[in-house]
């Protein structure tokens, strides 16, 4: 087996306070513990030899596996062939008591015939950064203890006998069908109490609520059209990256994951950016989850209390509303495939991205207008937020990507400026808010003449990436769909053409083109964005080439994993890169799945009826 698995080879489980990383072959690479932003237990996926695993396979090499997700859950089945037998490995996480904080859960089980198996626990604590103890607490049980500045403290149980060298926990069993071997790793309220009497009933007991709770959610959804099986997947992934206890999501389970092997393009994804939780938030609305929505406003009422002013709204924050997410590397593990630097944390923090207000206020318009009233009070710091964009949308900014080069009037960072008027607009005009709308109104369509007239190249023939550029920028795919433009207006159908043009390969599309002169302040190349991807299906659908929009679409569901999961790119040969799984491309699937099963049931034409705006 290879140091480093194709990113695509690994499925995703959690308890919607962290995720793990499960791969085809039965390993546990990737843990942060005990949340999505904490430092990890297991991190083989960025350094094969330091960063810790779990693994769980056939003591053969000549063995063949598949995965596979119950359906409408999150529980995930790793099956093992041999010449043998077959046997089956199921993983999850269930959803944390108020007595845990947190447990995999992990069984093994043989299903025909028989198979020798090979187990070897060996954590990694606080990034590969801190040693560790292992002490057997009883025949069956250890504690994990890292001895460094995190003092994470974990409880290790199985049913099978285990041997202890070098600190790191192993088994080897031979097993005939119908046997099983049970395995816990528990966090540390867990692991203060004693050891588990029966894990063959605990285990039971946890899949049978877990399954129990994936049912119930889905079956939640208002969703009952085409490529159902597609849309919840990808539900449930962001459901996994969304925070049961303040309601943020996370725009990606990992970090570091490479945007270009052997590049820098590096990045911790495991916050909440304002504009990606914004575009999960409506894919919940449209999906029918509605407290979901609430939970996020809650977390942005909250987030509005504590700004001094609304110049302080930051582009991301860490899962709990904490705002200090400074950047640095870890020099000690070499990266995927040797691309380093490994970086935590994230300095596009300290940047000026005027886009999330419009963004956020889209949100805010959304659940006012489908999810439930906002209140007065929280009315009067949205004020201040639209106050803040009509007096700074003409600032230049770093953009939607966020360059590492000099910042630009961005054409996408205008078009969220006018959709932060423009939903203030209406929230007040529905609402019967007092605002100033005349000011407001006036800004809104200043900035929709600044957009139409200065943003439009007329050598391309289209929108271009900013003021007085000559390079494209995928991000303008959203200008119909925030109902800037009509999808049919000519500019916008030659814009459409110019993007076909310089920024498709097959059905996926770049975010710009680095070959074309577009510059973002850092070297190396990158792949496909399989959001702009989608956003390109749905701008396909929303003109009217139907046929040619479902195509897209479903082309680009051949790009998924083997369970339905993205990144957030495809290379060159057609891997996934980046960090992953990524909510914005399963947002994008939904919204593109959304719009199209509308227009296939002919419900765009139904008067009255108007869809959610992305």
């Amino acid at each position: 087996m290879p140091h480093y698995l194709p990113i695509e080879k690994y499925g995703l489980i959690g308890n919607l306070h962290t995720t793990a990383l499960v791969s085809k072959y039965g390993s546990l690479d990737y843990l942060p513990f005990p949340r999505f932003d904490a430092p990890t237990v297991f991190a083989r996926l960025l350094d094969h030899k330091k960063g810790g695993f779990w693994s769980i396979k056939p003591a053969t090499s000549q063995f063949r596996s598949r995965q596979q997700y119950i359906p409408d859950t999150a529980i995930l089945h790793t099956r093992f062939y041999t010449q043998d037998g077959m046997a089956e490995l199921t993983d999850f996480m269930p959803l944390k008591g108020q007595e845990e904080s947190g447990v995999v859960v992990r069984m093994l089980k043989v299903v025909k015939g028989q198979m020798s198996f090979r187990m070897e626990l060996a954590p990694c604590f606080n990034y590969a950064r801190s040693p560790h103890t292992v002490t057997r607490k009883g025949p069956h049980t250890f504690l994990l203890q890292s001895q460094g500045p995190d003092g994470t403290l974990l409880q290790f149980s199985t049913d099978q006998p285990c041997t202890v060298r070098r600190n790191t926990i192993r088994g080897t069993w031979t097993l005939h069908k119908h046997e099983t071997v049970c395995f816990v790793l528990a966090g540390q309220s867990t692991a203060a109490g004693e050891p588990i009497p029966n894990l063959r009933t605990y285990f039971e007991g946890c899949l049978r609520r877990t399954y129990r709770y994936w049912h119930a959610w889905v079956a939640k959804s208002s969703y009952q059209g085409y490529w159902r099986e597609m849309v919840m997947r990808s539900a449930i992934t962001l459901k996994l990256l969304t925070s049961s206890t303040y309601g943020s999501t996370v725009a990606a389970a990992t970090f570091s994951l490479p945007e270009d092997i052997g590049g820098p393009r590096n990045w911790d994804y495991r916050f909440t950016w304002i504009r990606d939780a914004a575009f999960t938030i409506y894919a919940f609305l449209r999906l029918g989850y509605m407290e979901e929505a609430r939970q996020f406003c809650l977390w942005v009422m909250d987030r509005c209390r504590e700004m001094p002013s609304a110049a302080h709204l930051q582009l991301m924050y860490a899962v709990d509303g904490s705002t200090d997410l400074h950047e640095t590397t870890l020099d000690h593990l070499e990266g995927y495939h040797q691309t380093g630097p490994v970086r935590i944390g994230n300095q596009a923090t300290e940047q000026f991205q005027l886009d999330i207000y419009g963004e956020l206020i889209d949100t805010i318009y959304l659940y006012n207008k489908y999810g439930g009233p906002i209140t007065y009070s929280f009315w009067k710091d949205l004020c201040a937020l639209i106050d803040f964009v009509a007096e700074n949308w003409q600032r230049p900014d770093h953009g939607i990507w966020e360059v590492r080069s000099e910042r630009q009037e961005f054409t996408y960072s205008k078009i969220m400026a006018w959709v932060a008027l423009d939903r203030g607009v209406r929230i007040a005009q529905d609402r019967s808010f007092p605002a100033p709308l005349e000011r407001w109104i006036s800004v809104r369509n200043a900035i929709f003449e600044e957009v139409y007239e200065k943003h439009w190249n007329e050598e391309k023939q289209a929108f271009v990436q900013f003021k007085g550029a000559s390079t494209l920028d995928a991000a303008v795919l959203l200008m119909p769909l925030v109902r800037m433009i009509s999808p049919v207006d000519p500019k916008w159908l030659s814009t459409l053409k110019a993007i076909e043009e310089d920024l498709m390969a097959g059905a996926m599309v770049y975010r710009y083109n680095l070959q074309q002169g577009a510059e973002d302040g850092l070297t190396g190349d990158e792949g496909t964005f399989s959001m702009c991807s989608f956003w390109y299906a749905e701008n396909l659908s929303k003109a009217g080439q139907h046929d040619k929009a479902r195509l897209q679409f479903e082309t680009m569901l051949g790009y998924a994993n083997h369970l339905g999961l993205y990144s957030e790119q495809i290379g060159k040969q057609g891997e996934q890169l980046g960090n992953f799984p990524q909510a914005f491309t399963h947002l994008a699937l939904i919204s593109a799945a959304y719009q199209l099963n509308r227009q296939l049931n002919g419900e765009d034409h139904k008067k009255g009826n108007r869809d959610l705006y992305i």
